[in-house]
């Protein structure tokens, strides 16, 4: 990792407009979904999300039809490298949530009665990204695993952690300012994301890729369109791509009026 990427971590990652954390239920990483090397179709336990370096997230795990287990069963989540989990937040009547010294996994424990199906429910679980993650890259070695009380294993699975992109910000132009037909767009965005700006109806404008510290802008290759418009600028890297907010903009130079106009030596008009 270069002094230039963990100093932009420092001072810009931050500022960066995010959600955090993305849910998406579905086939589990390695196999291990319903249906597949984890058991019967609808059996199968699961877990995908993705989360963005730096920030917390939620995994949750569900895709548990098989028999009912006793008091005492245990669901372990085992964090996947370059991640920890920080908490069990579910709180189902009769399960309670401990989290492993050093956040190295995260279990749910029946303790509310004789008989838990597991069944209809999702168990969550909270988990941090080092911040030094690479955006796009899958982490490794997050592993489920549904015990009875005497630690048989009854359901293993795999759960899919994808590092998530930030969102880039479109700082400039500012919204409400008029503009001329070719205005410089700038902000902030994770280094060497490829930045693409679009208008309203999804046409380029202009891209660019983030410098190292984390800053971008670009100038539009042809003029904007007279009048009111929107702008908004994504990121890609290694796959994966993340959009800033919308900026409404009021255009009301031209190209001409910006090559037209040449100095005097009393900054006039010719």
């Amino acid at each position: 990792m270069s002094w230039s990427r963990r100093s932009w971590k420092a001072t810009v990652l931050g500022s960066l407009a995010t959600a955090g954390a993305v849910l998406v239920p579905g086939a589990a990483y390695g196999g291990a979904a319903p249906g597949g090397p984890g058991g019967p179709a609808g059996q199968g336990l699961w877990a995908s999300a993705t989360i963005e370096p730096g920030r917390k997230g939620v995994v949750e795990v569900g895709g548990y039809e098989g028999e009912p287990l006793g008091e005492g069963s245990v669901l372990t989540l085992t964090a996947p490298a370059g991640a920890r989990v920080t908490g069990v937040p579910f709180a189902g009547l009769g399960y309670r949530g401990a989290v492993a010294p050093g956040g190295n996994s995260g279990t749910y424990t029946f303790v509310g009665g004789a008989v838990s199906t597991w069944k209809g429910h999702k168990f969550p679980f909270s988990l941090s990204v080092d911040p030094d993650a690479e955006p796009g890259t899958r982490l490794p070695d997050c592993t489920l695993a549904l015990r009875d009380a005497e630690g048989t294993v009854h359901r293993r699975g795999t759960c899919s952690v994808t590092v998530g992109l930030p969102a880039p910000t479109l700082a400039h132009p500012v919204s409400g300012v008029p503009l001329s037909a070719l205005p410089e767009t700038s902000g902030t965005a994770y280094p060497g994301a490829r930045i693409t700006v679009r208008d309203a109806q999804e046409d380029e404008v202009c891209a660019t890729r983030a410098a190292p510290n984390g800053t971008w802008s670009c100038v539009p290759g042809r003029a904007l369109a007279a009048g009111a418009g929107r702008l908004q600028a994504t990121a890609t890297l290694n796959g994966v791509s993340a959009m800033s907010e919308q900026i409404d903009i009021v255009v009301t130079g031209s190209v001409r009026d910006e090559h037209d106009t040449v100095s005097d030596g009393g900054g006039g008009r010719l």
